[in-house]
C-alpha cells in the first residue's frame, strides 16, 4: 500500500511540475497579447492597409492552390538569389513602407511584421520573409481563419541572428463593416516588453 502511495504521490508531483511548467512557458502570452492590443491594433484600420488587402483580394479572387504554389515558389527563389521582382515589388508598396515606419516607431519591440490578404498572401512587410504564403501557417489559419478580434500568440523562440527572444502574434484585418479581409503577424521582442 505504501509504495502505491509513494508512486502515486510521485506521479502527482511531476504532474504539478509540468502544469507549471506549462504555464510557464505561456508567461509571455499576456504582455504580448497587451503589447499588441495598445499598440497594433489601433493602427490595423488605416486605409494603406484596407484598401491594400481590399485590392489584392480582388486580384487574387481567381487565384487556385497551383496559382498560389507558384508564386510561393517564385517568392523562395528569389530568396534563394533568384529573379527578386515579386519581393521587391512587395517590399517598395506604401503597406511595406508603412510598416517599416511602425517598426522603426517600435524602439526595438517589433522585429518583423507582414500583413497578410485572405488567402494568406503577403500584402506588405517590414522585411523579406522566407515565403509568400503564410495561409498553410498557425499564424494566418489562428488568426483570419478564427476571425475577427482574434489575437494568437505564438510560442517563444529565440532568433538566432538578434540573439533576442520573439514571439509572432497575429490579429484579423476587418474592413469598416467588420468582415475579415486579411491578417498580420507582428515578431515581438520580448526583450523589448
Amino acid at each position: 500500500m505504501k509504495k502505491s502511495f509513494a508512486v502515486l504521490l510521485l506521479a502527482a508531483t511531476s504532474l504539478v511540475s509540468a502544469i507549471g511548467l506549462a504555464h510557464a512557458d505561456d508567461a509571455h502570452v499576456a504582455p504580448v497579447t497587451e503589447y499588441v492590443q495598445a499598440n497594433i491594433v489601433p493602427w490595423l484600420n488605416d486605409p494603406v492597409i484596407i484598401d491594400a488587402i481590399k485590392a489584392q483580394n480582388a486580384e487574387h479572387a481567381g487565384l487556385g492552390e497551383g496559382d498560389i504554389d507558384a508564386l510561393d515558389k517564385t517568392w523562395r527563389a528569389g530568396v534563394d538569389g533568384g529573379d527578386t521582382s515579386l519581393i521587391d515589388k512587395v517590399l517598395a508598396n506604401p503597406v511595406s513602407e508603412f510598416l517599416r515606419a511602425k517598426q522603426a516607431e517600435s524602439d526595438g519591440a517589433i522585429a518583423e511584421v507582414f500583413v497578410m490578404d485572405d488567402k494568406g498572401l503577403n500584402v506588405g512587410q517590414s522585411d523579406i520573409t522566407s515565403d509568400y504564403w503564410q495561409g498553410d501557417e498557425a499564424k494566418f489559419q489562428k488568426s483570419f481563419g478564427a476571425g475577427k478580434d482574434v489575437i494568437f500568440v505564438d510560442e517563444i523562440e529565440k532568433d538566432e541572428s538578434s540573439q533576442t527572444l520573439q514571439s509572432q502574434a497575429s490579429v484579423t484585418i476587418s474592413d469598416e463593416a467588420g468582415t475579415p479581409i486579411g491578417a498580420v503577424t507582428v515578431g515581438i521582442n520580448l526583450d523589448a516588453l
